[in-house]
C-alpha cells in the first residue's frame, strides 16, 4: 500500500498553513470537517470536478491542517485538530470563528 506524507507536528510550518488557508474551497473542506468530523472524500460535497478536490486535500495534508486515513479504496479525511493547538495555540479556532462570522 502506498503511503502518505504527513509532516511530523514539530514540522508544521505558519506560512503552510496559511498559504492552504488562503483558498476559498479549502477553506469550505476545513469548515466541513470542523462541523462534522471525519468524513470520506467524497462525503465532502463541493461542486468542482474531482482532480480538483483531490488537489485542495493534497495541499490541505501537505500543510499539516488534515489527516488523510486510507482504508481499502476509501480515504477518509479528517483535521489535525490537536498537533494544530499544540503547534499554534488557538490558530484554528480564530480561523473557523472568522470563517462562521
Amino acid at each position: 500500500m502506498r503511503t502518505i506524507f504527513h509532516p511530523a507536528r514539530s514540522d508544521l510550518e505558519l506560512s503552510a498553513i496559511l498559504h492552504a488557508l488562503s483558498d476559498e474551497i479549502r477553506l469550505r473542506v476545513i469548515k466541513k470537517l470542523h462541523d462534522q468530523g471525519e468524513l470520506f472524500c467524497s462525503a465532502i460535497e463541493i461542486e468542482i470536478p474531482k482532480s480538483t478536490l483531490s488537489h485542495h486535500f493534497k495541499v490541505l495534508r501537505e500543510s499539516g491542517l488534515v489527516h488523510t486515513r486510507i482504508e481499502g479504496t476509501t480515504r477518509y479525511i479528517s483535521l489535525r485538530r490537536e498537533d494544530l493547538q499544540a503547534r499554534f495555540p488557538g490558530l484554528l479556532d480564530t480561523i473557523l470563528s472568522l470563517v462562521n462570522a
